[in-house]
């Protein structure tokens, strides 16, 4: 969960980076020093569609490409810039990608993602001999019982998953004054763009692995923020989807009702094609029901097309999601500008009527629900796990506080741990009012009132500046109504504020990917924002004042 829009080195690892963050803000170079220069990498912004060219062409081979990832890994995420976005590699790897390089030769790919390397954020289970850990000490040494559902997803398209993402410990719901992409496990990961800057949270290194070229695609996960907030902040492609679209089986939870996980990719193409390797309804996850029907294809390729966006209308929501970030605001309207050419009917204002009446009863509802969630996820793992309860793990942090509170404390679990039950009447109340005043008489209304499409908005602001002492700043950011609703939303990269990336977000109705993907990929063409970071050790204050300065 991202709130900046919202008031052991393991054997099996390759060389876990630092461990406590003020050994990486000692490793910080003064400003104005040059960086290290990164190796050359001849797969950098590679696509998926490129490595399958590769592969099917036999210049490369699955084993060959998981091997040039773990050396860029070395290269970038242990050494040189060293942005610890790496949490821990998957030992079995390299046997995986022979298998299928064997598979591939006998039988043919199985489909785009044969033979792909990925990487999943660590809350998201993996029934190997790679831990599941949120980032947390009290969970370094447990495995889990099996595959959360949609790695089971991607090993069955033929995916290799190339290792585990450091994150926002607890995906960032346990303190108030924490900072994004620090967890007690792999310390604080950094933004590739700034190496002094934060790389938002919670799916940090999902994002900065991306941006990075550390993989070829990457899995987040998402509650208010957590995937459209870092892919903004570090120049990729991210979809939160439709709560239900993805399962959230074997996933370290926040809230059953607004949970998601979902791709990061460095272009629309690639998130859309991952997006369709993970869907589908899971029998252990009742919010999957309602997406029978609205993933038969699995295929979310064939809604892009580049070019005209006739008879597309798009309304600019401008109250509360504009005007925290003058260069976000610029991009953003340029972004608008950029649309209407394509043909697009722009409404503008298009504001979400009720915006103004969300307040912070949607943090009462998450914490009423992790206290719930985090017991049954407990409960799914089995009692080797050496916590049990969120009240186990708020003893385990008590008991090491010098290693997991170093930075920050607990006061959010503190609070959770008191809430009532989910048959609560107040806690039901508030849900029931987040839901309503974000979707139906939000989203919904203001989409039925223009007769929109999707709506568009600045994702959020550039990226901060770390801050272990005071940690992230209150800003801005487009991601908590559709988060509250359950709604889908896209971010594509828009350009830069002194050379730090800011998105631009599509978001609208359940179940509308197909019609964001369209826009967004669309946009993406025309404009080809994207670039690759070049690992500086400060942002370049001195540049041109224009947002948009290369």
């Amino acid at each position: 969960m991202d709130r900046t829009s919202f008031p052991r080195q393991r054997p099996q690892a390759v060389r876990l980076a630092l461990l406590a963050a003020s050994a990486v803000l000692c490793s910080l170079r003064a400003p104005g020093q040059q960086p290290e220069p990164a190796a050359s990498f001849d797969l950098e912004e590679a696509t998926v569609a490129d490595l399958q060219q590769r592969m099917s062409s036999d210049r490369e081979t699955a084993r060959s490409l998981a091997e040039k990832y773990l050396a860029r890994i070395e290269a970038i995420d242990r050494r040189g810039p060293a942005v610890h976005a790496v949490l821990e590699i998957n030992p079995d790897a390299l046997a995986i990608a022979n298998e299928l390089d064997t598979e591939r030769k006998a039988k043919g790919p199985r489909g785009p993602l044969h033979g792909i390397p990925v990487l999943l954020k660590d809350n998201v289970a993996t029934g190997d001999r790679m831990a599941t850990t949120a980032g947390s000490l009290a969970l370094q040494d447990v495995r889990a019982p099996r595959d959360a559902f949609i790695v089971r997803r991607l090993r069955e398209a033929g995916a290799v998953i190339l290792g585990k993402t450091n994150l926002s410990e607890w995906a960032n719901i346990r303190s108030n004054h924490s900072s994004s992409g620090w967890s007690a496990l792999g310390g604080q990961t950094r933004n590739p763009y700034a190496l002094d800057r934060n790389p938002s949270g919670s799916s940090s290194g999902s994002a900065v692995a991306v941006a990075a070229n550390l993989c070829a695609v990457s899995i987040g996960t998402e509650t208010d923020g957590s995937i459209v907030s870092p892919a903004s902040a570090n120049g990729i492609v991210g979809i939160k989807p439709t709560v239900g679209l993805l399962s959230r089986t074997g996933i370290v939870p926040i809230s059953h009702t607004q949970d998601t996980p979902g791709p990061m990719a460095r272009t629309v193409a690639d998130a859309a094609l991952l997006l369709g390797a993970l869907a589908g309804p899971d029998a252990e996850d009742a919010a999957t029901r309602p997406s029978d029907g609205k993933w038969a294809a699995r295929d979310y390729l064939q809604f892009l097309a580049s070019g005209r966006l006739e008879g597309i209308r798009i309304g600019v929501v401008r109250e509360k999601l504009f005007g925290y970030s003058a260069g976000a605001d610029e991009l953003a309207e340029r972004a608008i500008a950029d649309l209407k050419a394509l043909g697009a009917r722009i409404v503008d204002p298009a504001n979400i009527p009720t915006v103004a009446k969300l307040d912070d009863s949607e943090l009462d509802v998450l914490l009423t629900e992790l206290k719930a969630d985090l017991a049954a996820y407990f409960a799914w793992r089995g009692p080797a796990s050496p916590v049990q309860s969120l009240e186990d793990v708020i003893a385990f942090n008590e008991k090491n506080k010098e290693r997991e509170m170093p930075w920050f404390g607990q006061e959010l679990f503190l609070q959770a741990v008191k809430k009532g039950p989910l048959a609560g009447s107040k806690y039901r109340a508030s849900l029931a009012k987040d839901r309503r005043l974000a979707g139906p008489q939000g989203i919904d209304a203001v989409m039925k009132k223009h007769r929109l499409d999707a709506l568009v908005a600045p994702t959020s602001a550039p990226a901060w500046l770390i801050d272990l002492v005071n940690g992230d700043p209150s800003s801005g950011g487009s991601s908590t109504v559709p988060a509250v609703a359950g709604y889908p939303h896209v971010t594509v990269p828009a350009g830069f504020v002194r050379g730090l990336p800011v998105g631009v977000s599509f978001f609208g109705r359940a179940w509308s990917e197909p019609v964001l993907l369209r826009i967004a990929y669309a946009y993406e063409q025309a404009t080809k924002h994207r670039r690759a970071p070049q690992f500086l050790p400060t942002a370049d204050l001195g540049a041109a004042a224009s947002a948009n300065s290369r």
